[in-house]
């Protein structure tokens, strides 16, 4: 099946070259439309973050969804997966999402949901890189799709979030978050005040250009320091487009995706919640895998992306899962990765649990992970004999409480070396080994 535009995590790449520049994007636009409108399908949302390439490619989707035949509802900025959740609330046929995520802001991407919230069939989207390849055309002029804001979108998803934790307070919590000055600038510290809690922000003064820019769910520091600063009971951070998040306790300790998926299964296991195991990702660290399995929670390990985990658990009928990065799958909540979600579940387990963040992460010890990344010309020679004796040679020293992995870059000419284990000094040795090996088969 054709990939040529869409990727794991749809269409992304620096603004200005091919294919995110704005004739592409109306052209995508126009192609999405015109298989939409082919099934029946006539209103699309369509959401941003904070970068200010979002008003650019707003209005060429706006156009050439229009000159197919599409009504469209503007969202303005809004996190991923309140997006998700609009597309789902207003009966939207489609979400469409311009972001980059995480990324810089002169990087931008185009995603896709469908009408319940999903990512879209592999089916539609092939039927979008089609069109793609065409001649764009126009619907006569009195079957033009219109344009409209809507203008209480954030009010709706603010109380989408709150009623996740239907009934919990967070009175007496003092709460710093930063929004990255991406999506959640305003809709998060909306949440946590109006369900009670002290809120102290930083990341929340965007100006299109300083998304991720020293802030966010990838550079935690700046939130570490306020937490410490502010004496605050935890701290929140999102990425640009919210739909990551990485916590801070009282001490400005770190507390990454893996301990809040750990702490959340282990929450909703003991209120008898749990739908299933937990599917996390080939990076996920084997403290978490080890520690659900002393409470009897199946693990299973996706390739690394959240489609990757979002497909096991849907194979499984499962409810959670995500990556060490903060990418969190609550499905007994809503349908794709949320931060606030997420965030919300965490804090409402703390209080469930009458312990502090840094109490309750406790429960689990992660495992020193080592990851170096070796310049190759030929990714393929992973699966060259001496690697593999190497690997071989490596698992055993780690005896069953270590892993290896050799991953390589989809992006990139090099492969990721991974090692990790409880001996620290074994897990650097080993990784160094490795590189070694690797390096003189490449």
């Amino acid at each position: 099946m054709s990939r040529k535009y869409f990727g794991t995590d749809g269409i992304r790449g620096r603004v200005g070259e091919f294919p995110i520049n704005p004739e592409f994007v109306m052209k995508l636009g126009w192609a999405a439309g015109k298989v939409f409108a082919s099934q029946g399908k006539r209103h699309i949302l369509i959401g941003k973050d904070t970068r200010i390439s979002g008003y650019m490619f707003e209005s060429a989707l706006e156009a050439g969804l229009s000159s197919a035949g599409v009504d469209v509802g503007l969202l303005g900025p809004m996190p991923t997966p309140g997006i998700a959740y609009l597309t789902r609330t207003f009966h939207a046929d489609a979400g469409i999402v311009i972001s980059a995520s995480h990324n810089p802001y002169y990087d931008n991407g185009i995603k896709f949901f469908s009408g319940a919230g999903a990512k879209l069939d592999d089916e539609v989207e092939l039927q979008i890189e089609q069109l793609l390849d065409q001649k764009m055309d126009t619907v006569a002029s009195d079957k033009l799709g219109k344009a409209s804001r809507i203008v209480d979108a954030a009010g709706r998803y603010i109380e989408f979030c709150k009623s996740t934790v239907f009934g919990t307070s967070l009175k007496g919590l003092r709460i710093a978050l930063d929004c990255a000055n991406g999506a959640t600038y305003q809709i998060a510290p909306s949440v946590f005040a109006e369900l009670g809690a002290d809120v102290v922000t930083i990341g929340n003064k965007p100006d299109g250009l300083n998304i991720n820019e020293k802030v966010g769910s990838t550079s935690p520091r700046s939130l570490q320091e306020k937490v410490l600063e502010s004496r605050a009971d935890m701290g929140i951070a999102f990425d640009g487009d919210g739909d990551r998040v990485v916590m801070v306790d009282h001490k400005g300790e770190l507390v990454d995706g893996d301990e809040l998926i750990f702490m959340i299964a282990r929450s909703q296991l003991e209120q008898g919640l749990l739908e299933g195991g937990v599917v996390g990702t080939l990076m996920s660290n084997m403290g978490m895998e080890l520690a659900l399995k002393d409470l009897g929670v199946p693990f299973l390990r996706a390739k690394v992306g959240d489609r990757y985990v979002m497909q096991k658990l849907s194979e499984n009928n499962w409810s959670i899962g995500g990556e060490n990065s903060g990418h969190i799958l609550c499905l007994n909540s809503t349908t794709t990765g949320d931060g606030i979600v997420a965030a919300l579940q965490v804090v409402k387990a703390l209080q469930d649990h009458g312990k502090t963040l840094h109490e309750f992460k406790q429960g689990m010890s992660k495992f020193p992970q080592i990851m170096k990344n070796v310049r190759v010309t030929d990714k393929a020679i992973v699966k060259s004999e001496s690697i593999a004796q190497a690997v071989a040679a490596a698992e055993t020293e780690l005896a069953g409480r270590g892993r290896v992995l050799l991953r390589p870059s989809g992006t990139e000419p090099v492969v990721r070396v991974m090692v990790e284990g409880e001996d620290k000094a074994l897990v650097e040795a080993l990784v160094d080994r490795l590189v070694d090996v690797v390096s003189k088969a490449a």
